[in-house]
C-alpha cells in the first residue's frame, strides 16, 4: 500500500501549472449558466456524527440557489444534516465536463443547506466518457458470487455493483477540504473482491490526484454508483487506501493495460435506495439531453477562469482566441478528439462524444418551473398562489376553465406533490391557484406557512375532464361547497370576461360561516357589476345546517333553468352524491353534468423491500425494461429510465397514466380515479401503481 505523498506523484505525476490555473473563488456567470440549467448533483458531506455520506441531490433544473458568488442552497439530502466540508459536482445530461464545486455547509434552514463556496472549476469529460453514462444501458453481466458475509452481501448490492458504470466518490484532507470526484469505467466502475472488499482502478487523468492525496491524510471516505436508467443509488461508506499492487492491477486491465493504481475499500456500509433526485431528473430520457445548440459551453466556462488567473499576455491571448467566431466549438473538437485519444491509449474502444449534435435534444420534460409571484390571502383558510415562468421570458398558462394543475415542491429532502384548481382564466402570463388549508396536510401546511414571493416550484399540467366546454353553454349552473369553488371561479372569470358572451351563470355555494367564504368580495362585486349574467346563492352551514339534497332542488326548481343548462358540481363526496341524485330526479341527461372529485392517492406509498424488474409494451411489442426501486412508483421508475410513459397529474386524479397490467402483481394507493370496471379489466394508474413482482405493462391507448 503507498503512504507517502512522493509514492503517489511517482505513479501518478504532477498536474501541469495550467491545471491549477483553472480554479475560481467565486461563481462567475458562465457557473451561473451551468447551475441554472443542471437537474442533478453529487454532493459529499459529513453529519452532525462524522459520518462519511455521498449522494445525489436536485431533481429539476435550477435547483441549485444562487445566492451570491460565495453563497448557494438547495434541497437538504435525505439523510443527515451537512456540517463543515462539502463538495459538489454538477452534471448536465447529454454532456461530458462537469461544474465541481468545494465549499463549506454554513447552515440548514427550511430544510434547504446553504453553501459557502470556496473553489469551483470545470472537470474534463473522461469520467462521463468512460462510462457511457449518456449511452443507452446495456444488459450487466452476472452478478459475481460473493463469500462469506459483510455488507456488501446485502440484497441487491452486488447486482447494482456489476451494472453501475458511474460513481462520486468523497473523500476529506486534514485542512478541512472535501473533494468529490467522479469515477467511470467501461463495465463496473467498483469490482467486488469480497464481502467487506472493493476496488476502484485510478486510471489516467489530470494528475491532481485529489482523491489519493485526501486519503493519505484520511482514509475515511463514501461513494454514490448510479446504473443508467434505474432510480436507485448505492450508497458505501468506509475506508479506504491506494495499491500498486501488479497482480491485483492486471484484473483490471483494458486490452492489456492496467490502471496506473486503484483504490481498496473496506467497507463498513453498504446499501441500495431509492433516490428521488435521480428519479425526477430522468437524465437517461433522451428529452432531457442537451444539446450543442442550447448546451452551456463548459469549454468556454472553463477557458474564462483560466484567463482569469492568468497575467499579463496569457490574459489578452485567451480573450482574443475565444472572441474569434467558431472558436470555442473549435476547441471542444479538439478537446473531443483529445479525449478518444487518451481514452483509447488507455483500452477503450468506441469512445464518443457525450454531447448529442445540435437539435438532437428531444422534447422537454414537462416539468414547468414557476416563482412564486405573490401569496393573496382569500379567507382565514384559503390563499391564492399566484405563479409566473421562473426563466426571464414569461409565457402564458392555457387551460380549460376548471382544469387542475399539480405543483411540485421540494419539501425536508424529498418531493411533494398535490393537485389543485386553477382559479384565474386561462391565457394569462400569470397561473392563480387556490389552497384550502387541510389539517395535517403537509403541502397545503407549507403553502399557508412557508411560501413566499420569490420561492421556486414546478408545475404538471393542465390536467382533468372537468371543464367548461368551448363555446360553453348559454346557461351554466354551479354548485359548489368550501375549496370546491376554485375552479367554478376560473368559469366565471373567463365567461365575465367576453364582453360578447352573453351567457347566464347561477352559483350555489357553501361555507361554513360568512368569513369562510372564499371569493367573498369579488363574487358580490361580479354580481353587482353582472346582474343580468351572474347570480350567486349563499348558504352558510353554521346557520342554515348542511346542504342536503332538498334544499339543492329548491334551489333548482327557483332557478327554471333551461332544457339545455349544463350542470357542474366540485364538493365533498355527500354533497356531490345529493346534486347528482337530485338532477336525475329532475329529468336532468347526464351529459349535461360535470363533476370533479379529487383523490388523496399519493398521500402514501405502497411498502415494497426489493427492486423489481418492469418491462413496458405497447400494442405486445416490446418498448424497453427498467427496475423499479422499492418505494419508487411504476410511473417514476419508467420516466427516469427514458420510457415513453404516459402521464399527466402523477397524483391519481386524471387517469392519463392508466395502463393496462399483462403479468405480474402491482398495488397501488387508493382511493385513486380508476373505476370498478377498470381495474376488474387489469388497468392499473402508474403514478400511484407500486410492482410487488416482475411486472409486464402494456401503454397502449386503452
Amino acid at each position: 500500500m503507498l503512504t507517502a505523498v512522493d509514492e503517489v506523484e511517482a505513479a501518478v505525476g504532477r498536474p501541469a501549472p495550467i491545471i491549477a490555473l483553472k480554479q475560481v473563488r467565486a461563481l462567475d456567470d458562465g457557473c451561473r449558466e451551468i447551475l441554472a440549467r443542471c437537474p442533478i448533483a453529487a454532493f459529499g458531506y459529513r453529519d452532525a456524527a462524522g459520518t462519511s455520506r455521498t449522494t445525489f441531490v436536485g431533481g429539476t433544473p435550477g435547483f441549485t440557489r444562487v445566492h451570491s458568488p460565495t453563497r448557494i442552497s438547495f434541497a437538504r439530502p435525505e439523510r443527515g444534516e451537512p456540517r463543515g466540508p462539502v463538495s459538489l459536482f454538477f452534471l448536465l445530461p447529454g454532456v461530458g465536463e462537469i461544474l465541481r464545486v468545494n465549499g463549506t455547509a454554513t447552515a440548514t434552514r427550511n430544510a434547504r443547506t446553504t453553501i459557502a463556496v470556496d473553489e469551483a472549476y470545470v472537470h474534463c469529460a473522461q469520467a462521463v466518457l468512460r462510462s457511457r453514462l449518456w449511452q443507452p444501458a446495456v444488459p450487466a453481466e452476472p452478478a459475481p458470487a460473493v463469500g462469506g458475509d459483510g455488507p456488501l452481501y446485502r440484497p441487491g448490492v452486488t447486482e447494482f455493483l456489476a451494472a453501475a458504470p458511474f460513481l462520486a466518490l468523497s473523500t476529506w484532507d486534514s485542512a478541512a477540504g472535501s473533494d468529490t470526484s467522479p469515477r467511470g469505467d467501461r463495465e463496473a466502475a467498483a469490482r467486488v473482491l469480497d464481502g467487506h472488499t472493493l476496488v476502484i482502478p485510478d486510471r489516467k487523468g489530470n494528475k491532481r490526484a485529489d482523491t489519493l492525496h485526501n486519503l493519505l491524510a484520511d482514509d475515511q471516505l463514501s461513494l454514490a454508483a448510479l446504473v443508467p436508467g434505474r432510480g436507485g443509488v448505492l450508497h458505501v461508506r468506509g475506508r479506504g487506501a491506494i495499491t500498486d499492487d501488479p497482480a491485483l492491477l492486471a484484473t483490471m486491465a483494458l486490452r492489456g493495460m492496467p490502471p496506473q493504481l486503484a483504490l481498496v475499500i473496506d467497507v463498513e456500509h453498504a446499501e441500495v435506495v431509492a433516490n428521488d433526485a435521480v428519479a425526477r431528473s430522468r437524465m437517461w430520457s433522451p428529452g432531457t439531453h442537451l444539446d450543442r445548440a442550447t448546451a452551456p459551453d463548459l469549454m468556454a466556462v472553463g477557458a474564462a477562469h483560466l484567463a482569469a488567473n492568468s497575467a499579463g499576455a496569457p490574459t489578452f491571448l485567451l480573450r482574443a482566441v475565444r472572441a474569434i467566431p467558431g472558436m470555442t466549438r473549435l476547441m471542444q473538437l479538439v478537446m473531443n478528439r483529445a479525449y478518444r485519444s487518451a481514452l483509447h491509449k488507455e483500452g477503450y474502444e468506441e469512445v464518443r462524444s457525450a454531447l448529442p449534435p445540435a437539435g438532437g435534444g428531444g422534447a422537454e420534460s414537462p416539468l414547468r418551473p414557476v416563482r412564486v409571484a405573490e401569496v393573496r390571502q382569500e379567507s382565514p383558510s384559503a390563499v391564492t398562489v399566484v405563479l409566473e415562468d421562473a426563466g426571464g421570458r414569461p409565457g402564458r398558462f392555457d387551460f380549460r376553465p376548471g382544469q387542475f394543475f399539480t405543483l411540485v415542491a421540494d419539501l425536508d429532502g424529498g418531493q411533494l406533490r398535490r393537485a389543485y384548481s386553477a382559479s384565474s382564466a386561462p391565457g394569462s402570463s400569470r397561473l392563480e391557484i387556490t389552497v384550502k388549508h387541510v389539517e395535517g396536510g403537509r403541502f397545503s401546511t407549507h403553502v399557508h406557512t412557508g411560501l413566499r414571493a420569490g420561492d421556486h416550484l414546478g408545475v404538471l399540467g393542465p390536467s382533468g375532464s372537468f371543464h367548461c366546454e368551448s363555446p360553453p353553454p348559454a346557461e351554466m349552473v354551479l354548485i359548489a361547497a368550501g375549496g370546491g369553488v376554485t375552479p367554478m371561479m376560473s368559469m366565471i372569470r373567463t365567461r365575465l370576461a367576453d364582453p360578447e358572451d352573453r351567457g347566464r351563470i347561477a352559483l350555489l355555494y357553501s361555507s361554513r360561516r360568512a368569513e369562510e367564504i372564499i371569493f367573498a368580495a369579488e363574487l358580490s362585486r361580479l354580481t353587482r357589476e353582472c346582474p343580468e349574467r351572474l347570480s350567486v346563492t349563499h348558504v352558510l352551514t353554521e346557520r342554515e345546517g348542511r346542504l342536503e339534497a332538498g334544499g339543492v332542488r329548491r334551489w333548482v326548481a327557483g332557478l327554471s333553468p333551461g332544457a339545455d343548462a349544463h350542470y357542474y358540481v366540485c364538493g365533498p363526496e355527500p354533497l356531490m352524491d345529493s346534486v347528482r341524485d337530485v338532477l336525475a330526479g329532475l329529468g336532468v341527461p347526464p351529459a349535461q353534468v360535470r363533476h370533479e372529485r379529487y383523490t388523496s392517492g399519493a398521500e402514501t406509498t405502497i411498502a415494497t423491500t426489493e427492486p423489481q424488474e418492469m418491462t413496458v409494451e405497447r400494442d405486445g411489442r416490446p418498448v424497453g425494461a427498467v427496475i423499479v426501486e422499492p418505494g419508487r412508483s411504476l410511473l417514476d421508475a419508467g420516466l427516469a429510465g427514458g420510457l415513453p410513459m404516459p402521464y399527466s397529474c402523477t397524483v391519481g386524479n386524471c387517469g392519463d397514466c392508466m395502463v393496462r397490467v399483462r403479468g405480474g402483481e402491482i398495488a397501488q394507493n387508493e382511493p385513486n380515479c380508476l373505476t370498478a370496471a377498470q381495474k376488474a379489466d387489469g388497468y392499473v394508474l402508474t403514478c400511484v401503481g407500486f410492482p410487488l413482482s416482475k411486472v409486464t405493462l402494456d401503454i397502449a391507448e386503452p
